[in-house]
């Protein structure tokens, strides 16, 4: 017992150590680029104090510099430290504040986006017109890009009458509803022959058959678009925040920090939107282990 705890303990080890080098080199390339790229504006600000220039004098002020070309890691955490517990969570000054308000749209336009592409899936595989006449245009509608689109569909929605939440989450849901389509459509064609065949020698209809054989075999290529889905559904979200103008949301967030030259405030929220979008992901998996495991199917 207590030797497969020991190579248990040695193969974790093993595991997590490549990634702690690769994070330690990360931060090792972040800390020698913040004080390459803000060692001018540091050796400016001594100069303008009237002090000698020295190698750990620049380097101490490249690091702490008020407004730095590019903050350090531990700078970085400071500012979210104290954008998130410095204030309430309902404060517009709080970065939870803005994580809560682009995690509503990007759930919303994932919930469309997902609905949309089940469906779209469903109709592709079930009527052979639809594969022909629909999966051409759904693949050129991922060719435009979505900054172009995304100020126009804001308009065009404002203007018959659809506004707030709505029109950032259909962009969203522009994004996150092709992984879902296509994921979709291969799993529900990754159907074992034979066991549709067998379906059909016991007199199963084409309803029963979809049921039992196609939607089951679906569900891994399901789960795997849908975590890809929620995560270009966050990059929609906060995209779809820059062309309204708001004062809500990680987008901006962003673009009032670029205004105003507030790097601490870009990188924070940079941040903070990674760590939306792999809870996000995360929670989807979680959820595909509960279902894969209702029905049977080995994670």
């Amino acid at each position: 017992m207590c030797a497969m705890g020991l190579s248990g303990a040695t193969a974790m080890m093993t595991n997590t150590r490549p990634i702690v080098l690769v994070g330690v080199a990360i931060l090792l390339v972040w800390y020698a680029a913040a004080i390459v790229l803000n060692a001018p504006l540091a050796s400016a600000e001594i100069s303008r104090a009237g002090e000698h220039v020295s190698t750990w004098l620049m380097i101490d002020h490249a690091v702490n510099l008020g407004r730095p070309i590019l903050p350090t890691p531990d700078r970085i955490a400071v500012e979210i430290g104290t954008t998130v517990f410095g204030f309430a969570p309902t404060d517009p000054h709080s970065l939870l504040y803005h994580v809560g308000v682009t995690a509503q749209t990007t759930l919303i336009g994932f919930v469309l986006g997902s609905v949309v592409g089940v469906l779209l899936a469903i109709g592709i595989v079930q009527v052979k017109v639809l594969d022909a006449s629909l999966m051409p245009w759904i693949v050129a509608s991922q060719t435009v890009p979505i900054l172009a689109i995304a100020p126009m569909a804001v308009v065009i929605l404002g203007n018959i009458g659809l506004v707030g939440v709505l029109p950032k989450a259909m962009i969203s849901a522009y994004l996150s509803f092709f992984p879902v389509t296509i994921g979709m459509v291969k799993g529900l064609r990754s159907t074992d022959r034979s066991v549709a065949e067998l379906m059909r020698t016991y007199t199963a209809t084409g309803t029963q058959v979809f049921w039992k054989v196609r939607l089951p075999s679906s569900v891994p290529f399901l789960f795997s678009s849908l975590k890809v889905g929620i995560a270009v559904s966050t990059v929609g979200a906060i995209v779809a925040e820059l062309p309204t103008g708001g004062t809500a949301g990680l987008g901006a967030r962003l673009l009032t920090g670029s205004y105003y030259g507030q790097t601490m405030q870009i990188w924070s929220a940079l941040v903070m939107a990674a760590a939306l979008s792999h809870a996000l992901v995360f929670t989807v998996t979680s959820i595909e282990s509960l279902v894969r495991r209702t029905m049977g199917q080995q994670p």
